[in-house]
């Protein structure tokens, strides 16, 4: 269903407040160049950042009184924002990858399986360990857990166990994550 215009919630203002904004009785202003100018009216703040062609921006609120600067806002807002995106560039998500194994499963795969938990681990990844237990195999909980446990020690050099191994209905569940660089 589409909203009606006058129906739309209204818009909040994101960011610090700049110009007319600023709307107490005294603020610590910093000039244009940097230096201290001391507590003054809104209004001599303007006036002085008019004279300079510059806008007002208030860099923090909380502050008794507030401080607010002489600055050009359209610069400033463009560096945070470069400097947001530099931060997310940096940082690295970590996915949770799944190995599904079950409690018969044979030398062969178990290698296969477990280089891909290696592999996953390498690159910085928790893995989740699941086993699944079908029909008659539930009443061998106990050689799921073996192989659990048999993998948290094949991992114990690239990763440590976060989440021992549980039971979630007809599947044994354990997270491993990568050990800290």
């Amino acid at each position: 269903m589409a909203r009606r215009p006058h129906n739309a919630p209204p818009t909040r203002e994101t960011g610090p407040r700049i110009n007319d904004r600023i709307r107490c009785p005294e603020i610590r202003l910093i000039g244009a160049d940097g230096e201290n100018v001391g507590v003054v009216t809104p209004a001599r703040g303007m006036a002085m950042a008019e004279e300079a062609g510059l806008d007002l921006v208030e860099i923090s609120p909380n502050a008794e009184p507030p401080v607010v600067k002489i600055m050009d806002f359209g610069k400033y807002k463009y560096e945070t924002q470069k400097r947001e995106s530099e931060a997310r560039k940096k940082q690295k998500i970590i996915e949770i990858k799944e190995v599904k194994f079950r409690p018969n499963t044979d030398v062969h795969d178990y290698e296969v399986k477990m280089r891909n938990v290696y592999k996953f681990l390498e690159n910085g990844d928790k893995v989740k360990v699941t086993l699944r237990f079908r029909g008659r195999e539930m009443a061998h909980q106990n050689l799921g857990r073996e192989l659990l446990e048999r993998v948290a020690e094949d991992t114990k050099d690239c990763g440590r166990v976060e989440n021992m191994p549980k039971m979630e209905g007809r599947q044994m569940i354990m997270l491993i994550g990568p050990l800290p660089k």
